[in-house]
């Protein structure tokens, strides 16, 4: 299976300074999206720190480090892995300067091997499935209203309207050890993926987002689109999207010819 990828990030509306990352790798089928807290410069510090450590251990000899999970498969285990050391280097850094302390960032991360698609998340960016005309969210958000509705004390309704809907229960770099949580699935031919920060998810409704990306050219129309409508609702926060395609082969190959042939 064939990945490609385009990821667009902008400072939204109100926001003074931007402090959501994010990196693709179509060769490598990764995929990566942190959104930094803590005021100042010290968000933006800790989710470009938070998403180079995952590029960099990808880019590397990828040994594991701490437990490994065996009800996942190896390259779930990697993405945990990279997830921790970005979480490790992150909470260090946070330790070392008092005007970087308290620093955090989410992080939503996707690696496919073969047909395998590994996700990994902290925090409130989500990743989402586009498939047969339905798009669903994979990632459950740790925030303080989502815990609510788990157990009905709120309908949904109520926390997209809740003033405590930003407070995160985990973010990558709080503390010295934590492990994201994981999930695993099998991509087929068509399937579209959505990584966001929440100045997506907040601005733009899923069933927006649906048809603004079923009806794009490509990934890089799909992303403009969706920043386009966040900041026509408001841009009230940083918007960061990356979509991937998944492709077979020999349907990967046909859309490269297709697309040169109307280039021309």
């Amino acid at each position: 299976m064939n990945l490609t990828a385009c990821g667009k990030t902008d400072q939204g509306l109100v926001r003074t300074n931007n402090e959501d990352n994010f990196y693709s790798d179509e060769k490598m089928g990764l995929l990566v999206v942190a959104d930094g807290m803590g005021g100042h410069a010290s968000g933006e510090k800790a989710s470009s720190l938070a998403v180079s450590v995952i590029r960099d251990y990808f880019q590397g000899q990828q040994i594991m480090i701490g437990d490994r999970d065996p009800s996942f498969s190896e390259a779930t285990n990697k993405l945990a892995c990279a997830i921790r050391l970005a979480n490790q280097a992150v909470y260090e850094a946070s330790q070392s300067s008092p005007q970087l302390k308290g620093m955090g960032t989410t992080i939503v991360a996707v690696l496919l091997t073969g047909r395998k698609l590994s996700i990994a998340h902290i925090g409130d960016s989500r990743a989402y499935l586009v498939r047969a005309g339905t798009m669903e969210q994979l990632t459950d958000d740790h925030s303080m209203v989502n815990e609510q509705v788990k157990r009905n004390l709120i309908s949904r309704e109520e926390a997209d309207l809740s003033e405590m809907k930003n407070i995160l229960t985990k973010a990558l770099g709080i503390q010295p050890e934590l492990d994201a949580d994981l999930d695993e699935l099998t991509l087929l031919e068509g399937d579209i993926l959505l990584l966001c920060t929440d100045g997506l998810s907040n601005m733009v409704t899923d069933d927006d987002a649906l048809d603004m990306i079923s009806s794009a050219a490509d990934a890089s129309a799909a992303c403009e689109s969706l920043i386009e409508a966040a900041n026509k609702n408001g841009g009230k926060d940083n918007i960061t999207v990356v979509i991937g395609y998944a492709w077979k082969e020999k349907w990967y190959s046909a859309l490269m010819k297709f697309m040169e042939f109307f280039r021309r």
